[in-house]
């Protein structure tokens, strides 16, 4: 069965493919992650080819059949190329780290609407520069993380359910999560959590203001998330993007 789908779409990555085609994968509204063919993309003359870049908010029509795993693009048009986020690089840092997380976490087809519409909500704030970026990242990851599966609690402890205080020392666990200080005492191999980072992260959580940014801390949080998705998700080598921009 075949059928003609317009959906809005957001570019995570394109490839070349053959002479002149491109094959590119899309986090679209209507059917989740997918991979697409744009034939002829890569020609001076192309519409299409000059828009589809990585980031790139679009509305496109794909020829869908459900019996290929790679589908044909056959028109596309510019939504937002988010021009302000391109041109700084610590904007363009951030926000490419949001689309490798889509891009290598989510599963192909699986729909959902609540993840496109935060990721075209942070991706705009990232360019209409309402926060620094990496707390907008640190936003979005945790609000990513509560879409896969693996939601972080930062009221109960992730082992007893005893609440979380930040005037006590905490742990985090990478299997678990976050763990009260006595849960913390009691286990090993456990991460310590500052009372800061803890700040951090509950601010990060409930969309409350981040006071004051400090990069050792964003650092320090970005690390437990990324070995919190690897202790979970196998084959996760954590955020490329970070080294790349290093």
């Amino acid at each position: 069965m075949s059928e003609i789908i317009k959906t809005e779409a957001v570019v995570l990555s394109k490839l070349n493919y053959g002479d002149t085609s491109s094959i590119v994968t899309l986090y679209t509204e209507s059917d989740g992650k997918i991979s697409a063919i744009v034939k002829g993309g890569r020609s001076s003359k192309s519409k299409t080819g000059r828009i589809i870049d990585p980031i790139n908010y679009l509305q496109i029509i794909i020829y869908k059949k459900n019996t290929r795993d790679v589908q044909i693009l056959t028109d596309a048009n510019l939504i937002s190329h988010f021009v302000n986020l391109k041109e700084d690089l610590n904007s363009a840092k951030y926000s490419f780290a949001i689309i490798e997380l889509v891009k290598n976490l989510t599963v192909e087809h699986e729909v959902n609407q609540k993840l496109f519409k935060g990721l075209i909500k942070i991706l705009n704030l990232i360019n209409d520069k309402k926060e620094n970026p990496a707390v907008l990242f640190g936003r979005f990851f945790l609000f990513f993380l509560s879409e896969l599966g693996y939601e972080l609690s930062t009221d109960k402890c992730s082992v007893c359910g005893n609440k979380l205080t930040a005037r006590k020392t905490l742990g985090f666990d990478f299997n678990t999560g976050i763990l009260c200080s006595d849960c913390f005492e009691s286990h090993s191999g456990v991460e310590v959590i500052s009372a800061e980072l803890f700040d951090l992260i509950f601010c990060l959580k409930t969309n409350r203001l981040v006071e004051e940014f400090k990069v050792e801390l964003m650092d320090k949080f970005v690390f437990l998330m990324e070995q919190y998705l690897k202790f979970h998700i196998t084959g996760f080598k954590g955020i490329q993007s970070f080294r790349i921009y290093k």
